[in-house]
């Protein structure tokens, strides 16, 4: 896309931790030439757990009241041109009709999905309020037919990767520096947990973990067989990728997800992509040339057991993965770069 988007003056709406995607999408958001300014809700709101956890369940009243006020006192003072929300949890109607009232245009941005059969428990709010916004950016196909029936406004993107983040190890990485063989870095969510362990102890594979809540799916004596560490962000999250020989990604079905985002930012960190055989990701990558699929448990264990003694064949899929995920911008400058245009009037193609 050679089209510029219109420079704008951008206030960021989203939870910005560390190692938080939100935090890549708003340094995209500058790298494409927008004024952004950032606003963190959690830092108007309680952080006690007792009060964070009713918060979640229940984010209505004077629990949410400080963020809407801060908030709206944000926007008039900087008088944006977009309010970028995302994940928006804790804002009202009210909140959302007070910003359109003051010429600004709102957008949502969900990477998680509020309408599948996860019930995460926390969209409460976001129900009374998401009709209102004036562009919805939808990141998986299930959402698609809700929102052309609903009549409401939205662009078709993708989870993405960030390239000042994701990117391939220095030159001279090798195998041997790959200590992690056979690895996930993720969370339990569905049936991972046992198809892991499957693959662990059925088919006595060199299984590694890294992420949060395994304590949760696994015993202690399996706990420490399997899993090395918590959750990796950042530098640390990029360095487990370089350092695994193949890296594991599932889609979340029970979030209706259809691709991974981590094959993405596996892929551009030039590493070898071993993930579940899906439209979406046979769609933004071609089979046993850019990424290895599988489909079930048997294949995976197949599959992994090859590329493990084959590392010429595996590195050069790995490579041209790297090239599919760039040239193809599977990153966040290209999809937000399509939101962008989308408000400017300008449709763009989809990337998959």
């Amino acid at each position: 896309m050679d089209i510029a988007p219109i420079q704008r003056k951008v206030l960021y709406v989203a939870d910005l931790k560390f190692g938080g995607t939100a935090t890549y999408r708003l340094e995209a958001m500058r790298r494409l030439g927008q004024e952004v300014i950032p606003f963190n809700p959690a830092m108007y709101q309680s952080q006690s757990p007792l009060l964070a956890k009713l918060r979640y369940y229940y984010p209505v009243g004077p629990m949410v009241s400080a963020a809407n006020e801060t908030l709206l006192k944000a926007v008039h003072e900087h008088k944006p041109d977009v309010v970028w929300f995302d994940k928006p949890l804790v804002f009202t109607p009210r909140t959302m009709r007070e910003i359109k009232a003051a010429g600004a245009r709102t957008v949502c941005y969900n990477q998680d999905n509020p309408f599948g059969p996860r019930n995460d428990g926390c969209w409460m709010q976001f129900y009374r309020a998401y009709k209102l916004f004036d562009l919805h950016c939808l990141v998986r196909t299930a959402d698609t037919p809700r929102y052309l029936e609903w009549n409401l406004p939205f662009i078709k993107i993708q989870f993405s990767y960030d390239p000042a983040v994701h990117f391939p190890p220095p030159s001279g990485w090798s195998d041997s520096d790959r200590t992690r063989a056979l690895s996930f870095i993720g969370t339990p969510y569905d049936q991972r947990a046992q198809f892991l362990r499957t693959l662990a102890e059925s088919y006595k594979l060199p299984l590694v973990i890294s992420g949060d809540r395994w304590e949760k799916a696994y015993p202690p004596e399996v706990l420490a067989k399997y899993v090395v560490s918590g959750s990796l962000k950042e530098a640390e999250y990029r360095r487990g990728i370089w350092q695994s020989k193949i890296n594991l990604a599932f889609v979340t079905r029970s979030n209706e997800d259809d691709v991974a985002h981590k094959a993405f930012e596996i892929t551009a960190c030039g590493a070898f992509l071993l993930a579940l055989r899906t439209p979406g990701h046979r769609a933004a990558f071609e089979e046993d040339r850019e990424a290895v699929f599988f489909s079930t448990v048997e294949e995976c264990a197949e599959k992994a057991r090859y590329y493990l003694d084959h590392a010429v064949e595996r590195e050069a899929i790995a490579q041209r993965g790297r090239e599919r995920a760039v040239a193809s911008g599977y990153d966040n400058d290209t999809q937000l770069k399509r939101v962008l245009l989308k408000l400017d009037g300008v449709d763009t193609p989809p990337t998959i």
